[in-house]
């Protein structure tokens, strides 16, 4: 019995002895892989740069059609014809509808007949009272007759001409709000109309920056739909008073749209660019982080042996432009720093610059 105890426990300790071993021998190798350095942290690095900038006094504006307007009737009537498309280009004075006039052109007919009936009975006045045939009264109710019918014929002529309803200026038409054989209260709308070539932007500024507004400065245009694209412009009007409410001042500019790319409605970041010229530092965008304790960027300098290594700065930044930033304050021109691989990084953490990868969130991908 003793003896196979004492063979039980000799098995056991020959196990747990291997056990103790095998983690002993990983315990060390841990250690020994944490001792080595680590790999040095690839990134994309440029040099901060001395630059000409105008200033731009950013803003959110809206796209105002030159002429808009939703085409109406004056009058009421059936619609006999319709003459356009939705989405059609028009010119001024082109047909765009025909309300049902058989009535008004018979009105008219009876109204041009009673002229000519009046035109000749004051022919007869005029040569009966060169001969004192007539009284000088006659010969002004003849007289008077006749502009009444005139004024008769020219009316009913109107009313004929309220029944073709045409654009009144040259524009692009949207999606009819009519159909063929319906009846069409006087203000009833047909189709909206809008000029767009030109095309304006309406925005506002603080007053505080009324001084350096005046018509004719360069105005840059981006829209949603279009956001790799500049539209520009020039500033038209100044508003003649600031807002009261919001202690603001309202601008207008005007931008080529003969593209057409431009619609009346769109929401546009404008920018109104400054007569001054800054010399400012910048670098990109993608190279400074913002937090709410401050913006900071990676400064690559080097260290003993030629090791780079990525220190992190505090830095001040102001305007923004075409994917650049300025850093007023904590960046020399000529210094060299992180422009993408930011999320990986630590203060003081060696890298290797290889700017032919493309880096996004850490991530490395050959191009």
């Amino acid at each position: 019995m003793i003896k196979r105890i004492v063979i039980v426990l000799l098995a056991l300790a020959v196990i747990l002895g291997g056990i103790f071993g095998i983690k002993a021998y990983q315990f060390r190798m841990m250690q020994a892989q944490f001792a080595q350095p680590m790999p040095p942290a690839v990134i994309s690095a440029t040099e901060a740069r001395e630059e000409q900038w105008q200033p731009r006094l950013q803003a959110a504006g809206s796209l105002v059609a030159l002429n808009g307007t939703d085409v109406t009737t004056e009058i009421g009537g059936i619609v006999s014809a319709i003459r356009f498309e939705s989405g059609q280009a028009v010119k001024a004075g082109d047909v765009l509808l025909q309300l049902e006039a058989t009535v008004d052109k018979a009105a008219l007919e009876g109204a041009r007949a009673e002229r000519r009936l009046a035109e000749v009975q004051l022919e007869r006045a005029k040569d009966l009272i060169k001969r004192n045939a007539i009284s000088s009264s006659d010969y002004d109710a003849a007289k008077a007759s006749f502009d009444a019918a005139e004024a008769r014929m020219a009316e009913k002529a109107a009313k004929l001409a309220q029944k073709t309803i045409r654009a009144p200026f040259d524009g692009l038409l949207g999606i009819r709000g009519v159909n063929l054989g319906e009846y069409l209260s006087p203000g009833t709308r047909i189709v909206s109309l809008q000029a767009l070539d030109p095309i304006y932007v309406d925005y506002a500024l603080p007053e505080r920056h009324l001084r350096e507004l005046a018509p004719g400065q360069a105005v840059e245009v981006r829209v949603a739909a279009y956001p790799e694209q500049v539209f520009r412009g020039s500033l038209q009007a100044v508003e003649s008073g600031v807002d009261r409410r919001t202690r603001s001042i309202a601008l207008r500019a005007i931008l080529d749209n003969s593209a057409g790319l431009l619609r009346p409605g769109m929401f546009a970041d404008v920018a109104t660019v400054l007569p001054t010229v800054d010399t400012v530092i910048t670098v990109p965008q993608t190279a400074i982080s913002f937090n709410t304790y401050g913006n900071f960027l990676y400064v690559i300098e080097k260290a003993e042996g030629g090791k780079l290594l990525a220190k992190r700065r505090q830095v001040e930044t102001g305007r923004s432009h075409e994917g650049r930033i300025v850093v007023s304050k904590g960046l020399k021109a000529g210094e060299q720093v992180v422009r993408a691989g930011l999320v990986k990084l630590r203060d003081g953490m060696p890298v290797a610059i290889d700017n032919q990868v493309e880096l996004n969130d850490g991530e490395v991908r050959q191009e």
